[in-house]
């Protein structure tokens, strides 16, 4: 078992997210750098946080040309394991892999805080030692994660259960104070048909370790782990 996490020029929490395999989980990981096209054979790809490419034209906008992102296609069209993290979402949803777009925060604010979020779904091989209804406490910051779809898109998402959290309460009520940037219907991360990519702008990279404040992130990483142990 492998896990590779991609690097692009402006990347940011590629190193956060390689520690939780390495240091934490204790699993083989490697850098994907975005200028190639192999991935090294990883069975898992976790696309990271950031400013890739610097965020030009619109986040993700770039990123999504880079050669990696032809194999990461290729690989999820397969059935493997992608999951991206804050900028990491934003590249997956303009790369197609996600529908979708994020957009600016309501207010225009780049915000940078703990959140609370709401387990939406347990039946993804990134939530399976979650149950629906958990509560988890993870930090954001973004300036575009305002996470916004079309009507019909929304309708395919509820209908198939691929809302996979939602910005909450700490007692788990959806409300509009508990949305920190106006993602439509409080949603904070969805998976693809296919149930194996997953985009959350939430971190649970920065949530793995009791250091951090929280490690209720490293629920969703030992979930990957697992699934692929035992798949």
């Amino acid at each position: 078992m492998k896990f590779g996490v991609l690097v692009f020029p402006g990347s940011n929490c590629d190193h956060d997210t390689y520690n939780v395999f390495d240091a934490v989980l204790k699993q083989p990981v490697t850098f994907l750098w975005h200028d190639s096209e192999d991935l090294q054979n990883c069975d898992a790809i976790l696309v990271p946080g950031g400013f890739a490419y610097g965020d030009y034209l619109r986040t993700g906008a770039l990123a999504r040309f880079a050669p990696i992102m032809s194999s990461v296609k290729k690989f999820a069209a397969a059935g493997g394991p992608v999951m991206g993290i804050c900028n990491g979402f934003q590249i997956l949803c303009e790369a197609g892999l996600l529908p979708g777009a994020l957009q600016r925060n309501a207010g225009l604010r780049y915000i940078c805080k703990h959140v609370h979020l709401r387990t939406e779904t347990a039946h993804s091989i990134f939530s399976s030692n979650l149950s629906k209804g958990d509560v988890l406490r993870m930090p954001i910051g973004h300036m575009e994660g305002n996470y916004f779809c079309d009507e019909a898109t929304l309708a395919k998402l509820k209908r198939h259960d691929r809302i996979a959290f939602r910005y909450s309460t700490a007692s788990g009520e959806i409300t509009a104070d508990a949305n920190p940037n106006g993602s439509l219907e409080n949603i904070a991360g969805v998976l693809n048909e296919g149930r194996n990519v997953l985009g959350m702008m939430p971190h649970p990279d920065r949530s793995s370790e009791q250091i951090l404040g929280s490690t209720d992130g490293l629920r969703l990483f030992q979930s990957l782990a697992q699934s692929l142990a035992n798949a």
